[in-house]
Order: C-alpha cells, then structure tokens, then sequence
C-alpha cells in the first residue's frame, strides 16, 4: 500500500514540581493509506463480471455453430421406404330438406257433357272480374289489418296473399298454435273461400 497523506501531531506537555519544572515535547505522525487504490472487494466484483461476460461469449459462440449430424455414419444411410396413404375419401355433405308444406287444394272437378250438349261456359263478363278484384281487395285489407292491430301477430311478421278469395299465409312462427290462430283469424274474413297456410313453425 501506499500512503499518500502523513500528518504530525505535536503534543507539549509541561510537568511541574516544586522543585523544578520540566516540558516534554511528543511529536507523531501519522500516516494515512492512499484511497485511489482498488479494494479487494472491487477487486472481486471485476473477477465475476468477468467470468460472467466470457460465459455469455462462449454460450453465444456455441449456440451460433452448426450442429454436427451424427447418423452421418454408414449404418445409419440405409436406404428408408415411403408409403403414401391415400387421403382419406371426403364424406359427401349432408344436406337436410324440409318437406315442401302441404297445400290442400281442391281436386278438380271433371264435368260430364251433357249428350248433344257443350261444355264451354258462358263468357265471364267484365263485371264479374272487377266483382271478384274488388272482393279481393276487402279481404286484402281485412287481413293486413288484423295482422297489424292484433299484438299477437303483429310481431310475427306473417303475410297473406289472396287470389280469387283463397288467402295463402305466409311467415315462422315458435308454435303450432300461433299458426293455428292465423288461420283461424283468416277464416272468419268475409268472403274468405279458403285458406293455403304456409307459415313454418320452429
């Protein structure tokens, strides 16, 4: 170690008798070690900073070499066999339909010829077609009304068409009874010949 500072300390002390007296001077120094130095304990802490550091360069030099292939070797070059399995057959898409609903049509009606008679009918006149639109559009009318007036139906949203006073009703509905009360409600309609209810249940 070396030492930088060196202090003196001067000390007088003066003894006194009666018969005499006497001073005594001490002079000391003292010397102080230079702080500038390395510590031991630093001294340390660079020792494992730097196993630390070559540590992570040899781990990174290692981890960057290509990986030696060990079945390199004759034994391990025999000659391997590929199978190929056919892919397996894809299972045709299911497809699920619903049965066209039910309509209930009349059956026709066959009309016999009277003998020497003839089966054509008297021309229909303008007057009957406008009766027969008009009575159309009454029951056209009746119904939307009902539809949209009733709170039952009117969040369903059912339609109705009518042709020739057969109404056909259009629409889903959750239960068979709802579909059942359309009905209903469109057979009571004045004029109403018949009704083709198509509305699907859930």
């Amino acid at each position: 170690m070396s030492y930088d500072e060196e202090q003196a300390r001067r000390s007088r002390v003066v003894v006194e008798t009666p018969n005499e007296r006497r001073e005594v001077v001490q002079s000391q120094a003292v010397r102080t070690p230079d702080r500038s130095g390395i510590s031991a304990g630093m001294v340390g802490v660079l020792v494992v900073v730097a196993i630390a550091l070559i540590t992570m360069l040899v781990l990174f030099w290692m981890s960057s070499q290509p990986t030696t292939d060990t079945t390199n070797t004759p034994a391990a070059q025999q000659p391997t066999t590929i199978v190929q399995q056919p892919a397996p057959a894809q299972q045709p898409p299911v497809i699920i339909q619903q049965p066209a609903p039910v309509t209930t049509q009349p059956a026709p009606v066959i009309v016999t010829p009277p003998a020497g008679g003839t089966t054509s009918a008297p021309p229909a006149t303008t007057t009957d077609t406008q009766t027969a639109v008009n009575v159309d559009t009454k029951i056209q009318t009746e119904i939307d009304k009902r539809l949209t007036d009733d709170p039952t139906f009117s969040s369903l949203g059912i339609t109705a068409t009518v042709l020739d006073g057969k109404v056909t009703l259009l629409g889903t509905v959750k239960t068979q009874d709802l579909k059942d009360a359309a009905e209903r409600m469109a057979k009571q309609i004045k004029g109403v010949k018949s009704v083709d209810n198509q509305i699907t249940v859930l």
